[in-house]
């Protein structure tokens, strides 16, 4: 074979491939400053580096069988890295993600066994499948089963949450919170654009799954106790816009998919950097142990502010802008006779709206309620951490402005349109330079407001809720995670909720019952007792005469 029947170089593997070494060396200068006293250091920047080149390799393969070698080896690669946690919780952990990702793995040999059978070839540039027949379908689904499973779209997603809680946060922030999501939807956007020509009834299913994956991953992080878990589920949920944008299946929707693709990447793993520098300072992620940390770490909190802004699709940061291509995409589709169209708008707005108001609740929690006595005296002063760990953290949150503000000339124009190589027309138009300056204008006013209302110096007092002073009932200090806890008791959500504490919607674990339970009665069969193999012999016998003097 030949290296171009191998490998494949255009602009949509260029673009990710560039990414992928960006957050790479993020994650490794991260990782000297938080994983400092880790034991086995060596073996984890090995994996850290071999899952950097694996992951190109993936990127630039041209053969399918060649692809998923690389595919598979990065879950063994996911697996080694979030062992790197505490070994109590993440053995587990570490088991189910391999087997959810290696699960799906399997469905992709199939899928690209059913190409071989219908084409002959396993070239990726060389197919151009019509989604005509059972087979083609199938096939598709296979695939797309593979990419939803490494993105952590629903229904194979709980293994996202999971990680984001038990794994170290420099893993976190590599792997579900950017990298495989840079994969995941990269082969995603592969087999719908390239390998495959969507249909009308695929499309639709691409946006039922990215609608379901928004609203019901984003609802799970609003009544989320620990920080780390809280951002897991948000990294569920953002999947839900890409998935979308791409099944709009037209040239704006699918640019704002992959621009979100990216800008989740950015956001999000500037969100797990920051959330890991308040676990390295405080020892915990629980929120109710949490707050007040604005004034003693406030490069982290203004970093943590930045990325909450953007991943909620407030302008002029760079989630609103993707956000706003998606939205765009699906009114698009109303042209095309897609009377749904409402419904997956509505679905992504809402979506957003949870999830400004979880992080307005996260905010608080973390930074500006009341600081929780037992962490601030236990590690007393919390302090800033260290360059390694907020230079990082202060990047990603500085391309959340540049992306942002600079949509147009900068991440458009140099990695999103040359990818998908067509050309995009907007319905409305954004003017983020002038809107940004306004912004800018407006925070410059509140504080000379602020400053104002400071010259005159106000009465001070213990703070105090109905009389009592907080530092005399502690109980009386909110710390924030409550603010959403009602809607657990709301009709058919509060139904809902109680499902999802039984693991009901958990792939993994409604496997696993269905295994055992399979092998429990299989086991209760094979009792030992002879006469119970002869019933079991005739019956066989009689089973194989039937069949065959038929």
């Amino acid at each position: 074979m030949t290296i171009d029947q191998l490998f494949r170089f255009d602009n949509l593997s260029i673009f990710v491939s560039i990414f992928i070494v960006f957050f790479s060396v993020i994650t490794i200068i991260y990782s000297l400053g938080f994983m400092r006293k880790e034991k086995r250091l060596i073996s984890y920047y090995l994996y850290l580096i071999l899952t950097l080149l694996v992951s190109m390799a993936a990127v630039f393969a041209n053969n399918l069988i060649l692809f998923v070698i690389f595919w598979g080896f990065l879950g063994l690669l996911l697996y080694l890295l979030i062992g790197f946690g505490d070994k109590k919780r993440t053995q587990a952990t570490a088991k189910k993600a391999f087997i959810i990702i290696g699960g799906t793995d399997a469905f992709m040999l199939f899928g690209i066994a059913l190409i071989w059978v219908m084409t002959g070839t396993f070239k990726m540039d060389g197919l151009n499948i019509a989604l005509n027949s059972k087979a083609a379908i199938l096939a598709y689904l296979c695939l797309a089963a593979g990419a939803f499973a490494k993105a952590g779209a629903m229904p194979f997603h709980t293994w996202v949450p999971d990680t984001a809680e038990d794994a170290p946060t420099p893993v976190t922030a590599f792997l579900p919170a950017s990298l495989d999501k840079l994969l995941g939807i990269y082969f995603l956007a592969r087999i719908s654009l390239y390998i495959f020509k969507m249909n009308f009834a695929m499309n639709t299913f691409l946006m039922v799954i990215g609608s379901v994956s928004i609203v019901a991953a984003v609802m799970m992080a609003l009544v989320q106790h620990d920080l780390k878990r809280l951002l897991g589920y948000h990294a569920v949920s953002q999947v839900g816009y890409m998935v979308l944008g791409i099944g709009t299946g037209n040239p704006i929707g699918i640019a704002g998919g992959l621009f979100h693709m990216l800008n989740n990447a950015i956001y999000k793993s500037g969100l797990f950097l920051s959330g890991g520098a308040v676990e390295k300072r405080t020892g915990t992620t629980n929120l109710d142990k949490l707050g007040g940390l604005a004034k003693m770490m406030p490069i982290t909190f203004i970093a943590f502010l930045i990325a909450s802004l953007a991943i909620s699709g407030v302008p002029p940061f760079n989630g609103f802008a993707s956000k706003w291509m998606i939205y765009q995409g699906i009114i698009e589709t109303a042209k095309n006779g897609n009377h749904l169209w409402f419904i997956w708008l509505v679905a992504a707005m809402f979506g957003s709206a949870l999830t400004l108001a979880s992080f307005m609740k996260l905010i608080h929690a973390v930074f500006l309620g009341q600081p929780f006595d037992e962490v601030r005296s236990a590690q007393n002063p919390i302090r800033e951490v260290g360059p390694t760990m907020w230079i990082p953290m202060v990047t990603l949150a500085g391309l959340c402005v540049l992306f942002g503000v600079l949509v147009y000339r900068v991440p458009l124009k140099m990695f999103i349109l040359p990818a998908i190589g067509e050309p995009v027309s907007f319905i409305g138009s954004w003017w983020a330079a002038p809107a940004t300056i306004l912004l800018v204008a407006g925070i410059i006013i509140g504080i000379i407001i602020y400053l104002l209302g400071k010259a005159v110096k106000p009465r001070e007092t213990e703070i105090f809720v109905g009389g009592e002073r907080v530092s005399d009932v502690p109980e009386m200090r909110l710390s924030g995670t409550e603010f959403y806890n009602t809607i657990q008791e709301i009709g058919i959500l509060k139904f809902i909720y109680e499902l999802a504490n039984k693991k009901f919607f958990d792939i993994y674990e409604v496997g696993s019952k269905l295994t055992f339970g399979f092998n429990g009665f299989l086991r209760y069969l094979h009792n030992g007792v002879l006469p119970t193999y002869l019933a079991w012999c005739l019956l066989g016998m009689m089973v194989l005469f039937f069949i065959l003097l038929r």
